[in-house]
């Protein structure tokens, strides 16, 4: 062959090849985008090296870090899984490439740079072997779950708390109801405010929410560790107390919430003040929420007949001295 040839040849095999290239490229590039508009992120592992490839974005940007602040590589990505997470992702990971289960998948969580998290969805599988049938590559995709996360985490809230106190609302009462009755002994007391319509029709149902929401924290507060504070709505509340009825602190909680509906509330539209009539019974073993409640339901309104302000702890009646109903 000629030298005229030969370079000529050269010449052509260079085109051929930046051809090839500009279609690599131009390929990447429509990947990348039809990629992005699923919101998934194509990876691909070098096992040997555990260099990390991202074909269609920069590595550690969903994490919140800029580029070439992170290095994509393997120890890199397991160090920042999250701690509770870091040995059951890693387990599924291995376990793929040990051939135990086909692809490799799972939903956990990663630190962002700012100290929050990130939920991501992973997916992989080996993609090339050596000789000796040893995994060499592996791709995947990742898709950024955090949206999707707190979307359920805020359905969930929605699903057990009242919406107005945050306290938990019938739906959860019922759930924390069976377990609690499961675990040991356990109470339960109907809390119906006194005088509440005055401060709806004095004040108006702003300021009426306002206080539902003021006496919601001084629940909290006023009850022991393990007490599920909820709301039926209006001015009904419910606690779960899981403690037997003879326990003292029964009857501290009883007057400890009896005083925290006692005490003045300081609202935008003036100040107002409230009782309580409070029912407590101890369910029994063949009780479900509905009869618990209806029994606390019904000490409830001996103390409603009976001058209000008190609360009916099983068989006793737990009264509020005149003084301490003004006491700050």
């Amino acid at each position: 062959m000629s030298e005229n040839a030969l370079k000529q040849q050269i010449l052509n095999l260079k085109k051929h090849n930046a051809r090839l290239v500009r279609i690599a490229r131009d390929a990447r590039s429509k990947l990348s985008a039809a990629l992005d508009g699923t919101g998934l992120c194509l990876w691909q592992l070098d096992i040997p090296s555990g260099k990390l490839i991202i074909f269609n974005r920069r590595w550690g940007s969903m994490l919140g870090y800029q580029p070439k602040e992170l290095s994509a590589h393997f120890d890199v990505w397991r160090e920042h899984l999250h701690v509770d997470d870091r040995a059951r992702v890693l387990d599924a990971f291995y376990g793929h490439l040990e051939g135990k289960t086909p692809f490799y998948e799972a939903l956990h969580r990663m630190q962002h740079k700012n100290g929050t998290v990130t939920w991501v969805l992973d997916r992989g599988r080996v993609s090339q072997w050596d000789e000796q049938g040893k995994p060499l590559k592996v791709t995947g995709t990742h898709i950024d779950m955090t949206k999707e996360k707190q979307y359920e985490e805020q359905l969930s809230v929605l699903a057990n708390h009242d919406p107005l106190t945050g306290l938990a609302n019938r739906h959860a009462l019922l759930k924390h109801f069976d377990e609690l009755k499961e675990s040991g002994p356990l109470c339960v007391a109907f809390i119906d405010l006194d005088d509440f319509k005055v401060v709806n029709d004095t004040l108006g149902h702003r300021s009426g929410d306002e206080l539902l929401i003021q006496l919601s924290l001084r629940l909290r507060e006023a009850c022991p560790e393990g007490t599920v504070v909820g709301r039926l709505g209006g001015d009904e509340f419910v606690l779960l107390l899981p403690f037997a009825i003879n326990s003292l602190l029964i009857n501290s909680a009883a007057h400890n919430c009896l005083h925290a509906a006692l005490m003045p509330f300081e609202l935008d539209n003036g100040d107002a003040t409230v009782g309580a009539s409070i029912g407590i019974d101890e369910v029994q073993r063949h009780d479900d929420f509905v009869n618990a409640l209806r029994r606390a339901d019904m000490a409830m309104y001996q103390i409603k007949h009976s001058g209000k302000n008190g609360a009916a702890v099983g068989d006793s009646v737990l009264s509020v001295p005149p003084r301490e109903r003004l006491t700050p």
